[in-house]
């Protein structure tokens, strides 16, 4: 019987327990530029386990040259399983040798190295987008501090550049929006280098110019979901997917009581979840059933839920898309063809450009058939609990303000 080695991972180093016959001992630490020498000395019946970290998946490859099984655990999860009163580095890697040996340990996904770059490459585009978007909230101080109010949609735009030349700020002002303005250009041009890649892999993938069918869902929303994703197959229904990204209910009952559902549980990867969000704010002002779902939601729980709900209903989308391989059945097909033509100029695509001839009667033609769609989800819903109350009392009909507000919807 092999052993089971653990590594307690930080940045310069690791902490090392063994399990091996039914007792754990300290093996010590071993500094992180000699771990392909420590790798050398396991065998393929080896079990090494470690948690998930940044470094991990690095860690990992060098140590599953020689390992028989790599293991790499949940964090969160198992903080929830062993919890100690007294938590060192020794502690940890005792702990992670013990659940190890017993195969209790919740293990993570491993994504192959192709999933991996692009999460690295989203993440880098993340980080920039992030910089700059704190350079235009200390532009936009600037201006609050000088009771400056500019009518500008996009302040960081031609118009809106021009109006920031003219406005007259004390010197120590200028000189801060001035350097600003100088780093914001800077970051602009680093954002278009990180998308260039994005973009032809986007054009490139099935699945995201599937996913891109879904109205409010661009190329960098698409591309989140299918490195968070990475294999479809490993969730079996479109709710692990949901709790995945964090984007469950939290839900409380014990003994007789009711279950009280909370807040969100915000666990998974926050930003495929904020991308979700935002592509939520985009798909409720376009024609079609995700409106019409969000429209019902904010009536009964508020603008809030109904902006989360929405974005729930996204993933669910999403997945059913990608185990389906299947475009969005309300899809907008002008509105997709631009998404992809954009693409094309972002990757510098030299082939053949996407047609936008007859776009005009086209979108015409498109608004009519999502605003049907939206009304038969409107009449679809109100049958639906209006058969559903009828089965519960008897009666063929729903009384109250929520009936009331389905027949409305309904008509």
């Amino acid at each position: 019987m092999g052993r089971t080695v653990a590594l307690d991972v930080h940045k310069r180093f690791s902490e090392v327990a063994v399990h091996e016959r039914g007792e754990v001992r300290r093996v010590g630490r071993i500094e992180t530029k000699d771990l392909r020498v420590f790798a050398q000395s396991l065998g393929p019946d080896d079990h090494v386990v470690l948690e998930s970290t940044s470094l991990t998946w690095a860690i990992a490859e060098v140590l599953g040259e020689h390992a028989g099984r790599v293991t790499v655990s949940n964090p969160m999860r198992t903080k929830a399983i062993a919890s100690a009163k007294v938590k060192t580095d020794k502690v940890d890697a005792k702990v992670l040798a013990q659940l190890g040996a017993a195969d209790f340990l919740p293990e993570v996904w491993a994504p192959d190295e192709q999933t991996r770059a692009l999460r690295r490459r989203i993440a880098h585009r993340s980080s920039l987008v992030r910089q700059r978007t704190r350079l235009r909230n200390q532009v936009h101080a600037v201006l609050a501090r000088n009771l400056i109010e500019l009518d500008a949609s996009d302040l960081f735009g031609q118009k809106g550049r021009r109006m920031l030349e003219a406005v007259e700020l004390p010197e120590h002002e200028q000189d801060q929006v001035d350097s600003a303005l100088r780093l914001h250009d800077v970051l602009d041009g680093e954002i278009e280098r990180a998308e260039r890649p994005l973009a032809r892999q986007a054009l490139d993938s099935e699945q995201v110019r599937r996913l891109m069918t879904i109205p409010g869902v661009g190329s960098i929303t698409a591309l989140s979901i299918v490195g968070v994703v990475g294999d479809v197959q490993r969730f079996p229904t479109a709710r692990h997917l949901v709790g995945y990204l964090g984007l469950d209910p939290r839900v409380r009952q014990s003994g007789e009581r009711k279950a009280r559902h909370g807040h969100i549980s915000r666990e998974g990867q926050a930003h495929a979840r904020g991308l979700l969000v935002e592509a939520a704010h985009s798909a409720i002002r376009t024609p079609g059933p995700l409106r019409a779902f969000h429209a019902r939601i904010k009536y009964r729980r508020g603008s809030q839920v109904a902006l989360c709900a929405t974005a729930r209903k996204l993933a669910v989308i999403c997945w059913h898309l990608l185990a389906s391989s299947e475009d969005y059945r309300h899809n907008a097909p002008t509105v997709t063809k631009r998404k992809l033509r954009k693409l094309q100029r972002q990757a510098g695509d030299t082939g053949p450009r996407i047609s936008l001839a007859g776009e005009t009667s086209a979108k015409v033609l498109e608004k009519r058939l999502l605003e049907q769609a939206e009304r038969h989800y409107r009449v679809e819903v109100a049958e639906r609990r209006r058969r559903g109350a009828g089965a519960a009392t008897g009666e063929a009909t729903v009384k109250g303000p929520q009936g009331a507000n389905d027949a409305r919807q309904a008509q």
